[in-house]
């Protein structure tokens, strides 16, 4: 009965308490994180493997069905799924949720690392990785161009936009989408590799030996000491052209650019991002876990807003 009887014999002082509560909750308010789901990480883990070259079967065979075989038994496994494609291998792990994560993570890092020695050569190293509820992207935003190729915009996002948001507060690591990576491309004639007795392992050999960066020592004297350099003889298409694979009978040099044609072209051409019909590359925005999403989409796009004042002519996010 008190706090009613002081409220009535001193109601200057029931008011400013209650404005000091009104008070305090606008700022809890305003500073309360906002965020969709709960901190947590599901206990599941995924299981990459690539396989350059494989067809599907093959990849089943020789990687899919060893590592599930060495899986099966772990401690807390609920369910094991996988699936198969050419050149690509994922596995896919959901363990109880009373099972620890991390514990499961490198109770699998350990099995796969027993049968290191049973997957092919060519694959590469099994990437393991655990599913995580904040590694998503909470905002995309499209690079376009008018006038220039998808190879040319996703090198001018990875060289200058992509550290301008990565400094951004609350921002984890920034994705490029549909972008394509330069490569040289090597495209090989059967027909002209079977006249001359030549097979891509040929081929491939070939690139191992004599595309080569080599450390060449340093040069000491009395007074200054210089660190040698060799400029690497392979640069261009032009040059790959000219990499001599063999020499025949009657001397001649069988060349790279008699059995293949050689090109920088994109490494994936087989996906894209378009928006009515003009090409472009996807920023991604991954926010830190502890980031709140309203005030890190915020300040990227008043980041992205500053940008557009600078960017190349016909460019624009």
């Amino acid at each position: 009965m008190w706090l009613s009887d002081t409220a009535v014999k001193r109601p200057i002082l029931a008011a400013v308490i209650n404005l000091l509560l009104i008070i305090f909750g606008l700022v809890a308010f305003y500073q309360l994180p906002l965020r969709e789901y709960p901190d947590i990480d599901p206990p599941v883990v995924t299981i990459n493997t690539n396989y350059p070259g494989a067809a599907a079967n093959v990849v089943e065979s020789r990687i899919t069905q060893i590592i599930e075989d060495r899986l099966a038994g772990l401690e807390g496994l609920n369910a094991l799924t996988s699936s198969s494609q050419d050149g690509v291998s994922r596995i896919t792990l959901q363990f109880d949720i009373g099972r620890n994560i991390d514990d499961a993570t490198n109770d699998i890092r350990d099995q796969i690392s027993s049968i290191a020695a049973s997957l092919p050569d060519e694959a590469d190293a099994p990437e393991i990785q655990k599913s995580n509820a904040d590694d998503q992207v909470i905002l995309w935003l499209n690079l376009q161009v008018a006038d220039m190729s998808l190879l040319d915009i996703t090198d001018y996002a990875e060289r200058y936009l992509q550290n301008e948001f990565s400094v951004i507060d609350g921002v984890s690591r920034v994705r490029i989408g549909g972008g394509q990576q330069k490569a040289l491309r090597i495209w090989l004639d059967r027909q002209a590799l079977a006249q001359r007795q030549l097979t891509a392992s040929d081929i491939e050999q070939a690139l191992r030996n004599e595309n080569l960066e080599l450390p060449a020592g340093t040069i000491e004297s009395s007074m200054r000491d210089f660190t040698v350099k060799l400029q690497r003889q392979y640069q261009t298409p032009a040059d790959f052209q000219r990499l001599v694979l063999k020499q025949s009978s009657n001397g001649y040099l069988v060349r790279l650019g008699d059995v293949a044609r050689v090109e920088i072209a994109a490494t994936e051409i087989r996906s894209s991002l378009r928006i009515n019909g003009v090409g472009l590359v996807g920023i991604g925005i991954v926010k830190q876990s502890k980031g709140n999403t309203l005030a890190v989409a915020k300040a990227v796009k008043a980041k992205a807003a500053a940008l557009n004042t600078t960017l190349p002519k016909n460019m624009s996010i």
